[in-house]
């Protein structure tokens, strides 16, 4: 257990942005649990929980304010003044961004690819309302130039753009989850499996460095909302190397890591049969919001495992809940 890198990170940790209290819930879901077959007597079959940073008290929860809260700090350290960043219409991450922003005095500027809604709904709505200057390009291809020409308009303006790149999963933002993961470990003994959702692999490489520092062998599964596995996997084992070099180990590795790419059906967005069994499962039996893009088809690959019997009898499923509530009014 790297014990001194546990503690660099704790330190780079309470230099976030406090506008979110922590530590988020975890709760058992044993209704769930119950409606996949699980018998209800005492140490029979798998364990479910959530880790619940959908309750993130600041601009409608999520993965990204943890990512947020240290990415702002390394912006206003380095003199900005404007928070430059790239998403689709709908993202969570331009939101939280565009809500970080407004929180520490800067400004925002999004650019974002798709269609806009006649009238703004979901994250769309709430980015407005956040104050941000929303800058409209027709593809994905074209968000990285945009953000660069806009950084360079910024500069003549007499203004200190700081870009944040796609899902803010740079390894200053990444180990915010490399931190989380000590602080479930301060909730519960480690998991056996942690179940989350995966796009620009952020995430997934925190928890990863996390339990790599932590010395403890906990599955940490992604489910790719897009991407192909292998970019999301090479993502992830590169991050984890540099949060582990901000952490004081070099070369840091985690093996028992890994991609599903199999519950994307047909491309970012569009529900599946069995996302949306997921979602409604979750919501009639806990009262607990998935939202379609991402976390409803991570809880769909979570629940076609626990039906297929890939949970050993006594082992502690989490998902890691990673928000994306405003989807749902999208």
């Amino acid at each position: 257990m790297h014990a001194a890198a546990r503690q660099r990170l704790a330190e780079l940790a309470a230099r976030a942005i406090p506008v979110a209290s922590q530590p988020t819930p975890v709760e058992e879901l044993s209704r769930l649990s119950g409606a996949l077959g699980l018998r209800q007597s005492p140490g029979r079959g798998p364990r479910l929980l959530i880790k619940r940073d959908d309750a993130l008290p600041f601009a409608m929860g999520g993965n990204k304010v943890r990512k947020m809260r240290l990415l702002a700090r390394q912006a206003l350290d380095q003199g900005a003044d404007t928070l430059v960043t790239m998403g689709g219409v709908q993202s969570n991450h331009a939101r939280v961004t565009a809500a970080m922003a407004a929180a520490t005095g800067m400004r925002s500027v999004l650019v974002l690819n798709g269609a806009p809604a006649p009238s703004p709904n979901g994250n769309a709505l709430l980015q407005k309302l956040f104050g941000a200057e929303i800058v409209l390009v027709g593809t994905r291809e074209e968000r990285d130039p945009m953000m660069e020409d806009v950084a360079r308009r910024l500069e003549r303006d007499g203004r200190r753009p700081f870009i944040v790149p796609l899902g803010g999963s740079t390894a200053g933002g990444a180990l915010a989850y490399a931190h989380a993961f000590s602080e479930l470990l301060d909730q519960i003994d480690p998991p056996d499996v942690i179940v989350h959702a995966t796009s620009s692999g952020g995430t997934q490489a925190g928890l990863c460095a996390g339990a790599a520092l932590a010395g403890v062998r906990t599955r940490i599964v992604g489910v790719s909302a897009d991407d192909p596995r292998a970019g999301i996997e090479a993502i992830v084992r590169d991050l984890v190397m540099a949060i582990g070099g901000k952490a004081g180990v070099p070369a840091l590795s985690y093996e028992f890591t890994e991609v599903d790419d199999t519950f994307v059906g047909p491309g970012y967005g569009i529900p599946t049969p069995a996302s949306a069994e997921a979602l409604d499962l979750a919501a009639r039996t806990e009262g607990l919001l998935l939202d379609p893009v991402y976390t409803a088809k991570a809880m769909a690959m979570l629940i076609a495992a626990w039906r297929r019997g890939a949970f050993a009898q006594y082992q502690t499923v989490l998902f890691w809940h990673t928000g994306g509530i405003p989807a749902l009014f999208a």
